[in-house]
This record gives C-alpha cells, sequence and structure tokens, in this order.
C-alpha cells in the first residue's frame, strides 16, 4: 500500500500524470502515422560532399575554394538556408586521383550527401565523375579544366562550371596573335605530365598549327618538379621566338622565377596561370600573356561586394578559386531553391534548361544542354609596367572580357560539331 499512496499505482495516479501519459499515447499514434520523421526530415540538413586538393602543388588554390564555398554556405544558412535546410559542406582533401575517388564513394555511402561539388584536378575530377555516375549522383566539377571531361569522358551527372582548355587558348591565343607573337615563330613548349597537361598541349599545338607558328619542342614535365634548370638549358640552346608553357599549379610559379633568375629574354606566355600563382611569382618574375576565369578587379557590383566580404572574412583578396567555389553553391542553392528539390533528376533538368546564374560577372551564365559546360565570360591578362603597380597583388593588368559584348559566349568554347561527348 505504501507504493499507492505515493501516487505511483493505477487508482491514485496525478491529473498531470494522467495528461502526460494521454499525451505520450498521443504522440505515439502519431510516430505510427510517420508524422515526426517527416518535421525531422524538414530540418534535416543539404549534406555538400566538397572535394579539393589541400596538398600538392595545387594545394594553395584548394585553400581558397575552401574559404570561397564556406563563406557561400554561411551566407546561404544566415539568409535561412534552401528550402528552410541548412547546408552543411563537408570538405575534405582529395590528394590524389584514387583517395578522391575513395573519398567520394564514401561521402556518399555513408555520409548520405546530396550532391558532390569541388576538386582543381582534372585527372581527380574525372575519377570523382565516374564516382557519381556509378551511383546516379550529381557532380558539379568546378575547378577542373580538362576538355576531355566535358568530351569524351562526359556524363549526364557531371556540371563543370570552369572554362575549358579550348576556351584557355583561344583567350591568351587571340592576344597572342594581335601581339605578332604566333604566325612564323617558333614556339618552345613545356607541359605537365597529367590529363590536364596533355589536354592542354594538344590545344596549343592546333591553335599555333592553325595560326601558322611552330613548335619545335614540348617537354613533359612532372607535377612534382620544381627545379627547371634542364628545361632552361634547352631553351636557351633552342632560342626559340616564345615559350609557351601549358603547367599547372604552383609550376608555373617556379618555372617563371627560375626564368627570372637565368636572366633569358625569350618571351614567355601560357594557357593556364590562377592568380594566386601569378601572384606568388612575384612582381619582376612574370611577363607575358596569360587567360583567367576571373579577377578581383572586375569591376562589377557583385564582384566588387564579394571581394570586399571576402576580404573581410579572411584577411586577403580572394583568387578565382574562392570565386569560383563561392558562385558554383550558390548555383546550386538556386537550382535546389526552384526545383523545391534536392532529387538529382530535378537538378539535372533544371541545369539543362539553360537557366540563367549571376556569377557576378557583366553577362550571366549558363550550362549548355549537350555537354554540361558553363558558359561565361573569360579574360586575358598581362603585367603592368613597374612603375604602375600599388602592391605585390597589383602587378596584372586585366584584358576587356572575351568573348566581347554581344557576341555569343559559346564563341571560343569546342562547338557541338567537334565534341565527342555523348551522354
Amino acid at each position: 500500500m505504501e507504493h499507492e499512496e505515493k501516487g505511483c499505482g493505477p487508482a491514485l495516479q496525478s491529473p498531470q500524470r494522467r495528461g502526460a501519459l494521454k499525451a505520450g499515447v498521443a504522440m505515439a499514434g502519431v510516430a505510427a502515422l510517420g508524422l515526426p520523421a517527416m518535421v525531422h526530415s524538414q530540418v534535416e540538413k543539404i549534406k555538400i560532399g566538397h572535394l579539393t586538393p589541400l596538398t600538392g602543388f595545387l594545394g594553395a588554390l584548394g585553400d581558397y575554394a575552401v574559404q570561397g564555398i564556406k563563406m557561400a554556405a554561411e551566407e546561404i544558412n544566415a539568409a535561412g538556408g534552401v528550402m528552410g535546410r541548412q547546408l552543411d559542406v563537408i570538405s575534405e582533401d582529395s590528394v590524389n586521383p584514387q583517395t578522391a575517388s575513395s573519398k567520394a564513394q564514401r561521402m556518399i555511402e555513408r555520409d548520405k550527401v546530396t550532391v558532390l561539388m569541388g576538386e582543381i584536378n582534372s585527372a581527380s575530377a574525372l575519377t570523382i565523375s565516374q564516382v557519381a555516375a556509378r551511383n546516379k549522383t550529381l557532380f558539379m566539377s568546378i575547378g577542373a579544366r580538362s576538355d576531355a571531361l566535358r568530351g569524351k569522358d562526359c556524363n549526364r551527372y557531371t556540371f563543370h562550371v570552369d572554362i575549358p582548355v579550348t576556351v584557355m587558348v583561344n583567350a591568351a591565343g587571340e592576344a597572342l596573335l594581335r601581339e605578332g607573337l604566333v604566325k612564323g615563330k617558333k614556339i618552345y613548349a613545356l607541359t605537365s605530365d597529367y590529363l590536364f597537361g596533355h589536354d592542354l598541349s594538344r590545344q596549343a599545338k592546333r591553335f599555333f598549327a592553325a595560326n601558322g607558328g611552330t613548335v619545335i619542342g614540348d617537354e613533359l614535365v612532372p607535377t612534382d618538379l620544381t627545379d627547371f634548370s634542364a628545361q632552361l638549358l634547352k631553351i636557351r640552346q633552342a632560342r626559340p621566338d616564345l615559350i609557351a608553357t601549358n603547367l599547372g599549379g604552383n609550376q608555373v610559379t617556379n618555372f617563371v622565377k627560375q626564368y627570372a633568375e637565368f636572366g633569358m629574354q625569350f618571351p614567355v606566355a601560357g594557357f593556364n596561370l590562377n592568380t594566386a600563382d601569378a601572384w606568388a611569382a612575384g612582381e619582376g618574375n612574370l611577363g607575358g600573356i596569360w587567360p583567367t576565369v576571373w579577377h578581383h578587379e572586375l569591376k562589377t557590383p557583385g564582384s566588387q561586394a564579394f571581394v570586399e566580404k571576402f576580404t573581410r572574412k579572411y584577411g586577403r583578396i580572394p583568387e578565382n578559386h574562392a570565386w569560383i567555389e563561392y558562385v558554383s553553391l550558390k548555383m546550386m542553392a538556386q537550382a535546389m531553391t526552384a526545383t523545391k528539390s534536392t532529387d538529382t533528376e530535378k537538378l539535372i533538368a533544371y541545369f539543362e534548361s539553360e537557366a540563367q546564374f549571376d556569377v557576378l560577372k557583366a553577362r550571366k551564365a549558363y550550362f549548355r544542354s549537350w555537354d554540361h559546360q558553363l558558359m561565361q565570360e573569360a579574360y586575358p591578362f598581362t603585367v603592368k609596367a613597374k612603375s604602375q603597380a600599388k602592391n605585390k597583388q597589383d602587378f596584372l593588368q586585366f584584358g576587356e572580357a572575351v568573348p566581347a559584348a554581344g557576341e555569343p559566349l559559346e564563341k571560343l568554347a569546342p562547338p557541338k560539331s567537334e565534341s565527342a561527348c555523348k551522354m
């Protein structure tokens, strides 16, 4: 009887306890209907699997990439997220193609990511795209530039944001033609020995041949090479009219610094140079004509606002990989909001509809439906005279956007008739 006197027996339960029990029964009924699971799914975060190189010859660029996508996620979440759900970006070092592939698979299986995003290394991007296709998961390849990814290795689950090799070659090549550095000239090339470098060399040779230039040498360079003395001695002996670099990441930085130390005066140009690598080369070392996808001096309200926010947050000027990761997550969020879904097929259909995206440039961008390449402006750049540089990041002189205003954005891109892409 002592136990029942304390109000624990069925006959002496308090009104509060009876109410609590009724509520518990009611909630159990709701659970049986699946409503709590539905409520939980509405607030569950949208997981984004983000892979980018944080070590190796592309590591400095990957650091900017992480900062760019992180800032975009924070802005989106602060504004209420996507469909009321917060974004959870899981960033990891892709390191190399094998690691990139295994991490992509793990993110899909263990982390249950909705989409995969990122990458700079074209060989790693290829392995991630293959994982994405096998798992029917959307992959937004952000910084990889190989033509092969958009060509023979394309698949319907992968979309490409950065400008491809062909656009880079054409953007810089047009400027080289204007300077009289192609027709009738002898050209010596250096090429990174991996997928991107091979693609770049192939397209550069095609451009030179079509415009009267002769490639007298093209040397493959391992991606881990840091000492270019042997290559520079060969260049000195060859005495070319132009040195064309098809190098990647900090290889460009190392080469132009050592070239300046050798004191040679042959003109140098290239078809790949990220602004972080140009800054690292330093004023007085870098010269020639190069292409880029974006730069911090771009005078559009969107770009200037992005630069100001990024610089305030991280204490440094954003490089093009910071910008491209930032706008890529914004594009992904736009697609999810517009479709009111994270379903892969619905997102693919939205991107293939050639919907327009604000990428902080003068003209909006869109993905081509047949090869999933983002059509956007690019820019050639060279180097300012020494007296004009205000600081160590101010010595680059950027040209006008290409294609020019009024010209189709597809002008410099590979046409469908020349593409091996079959979705």
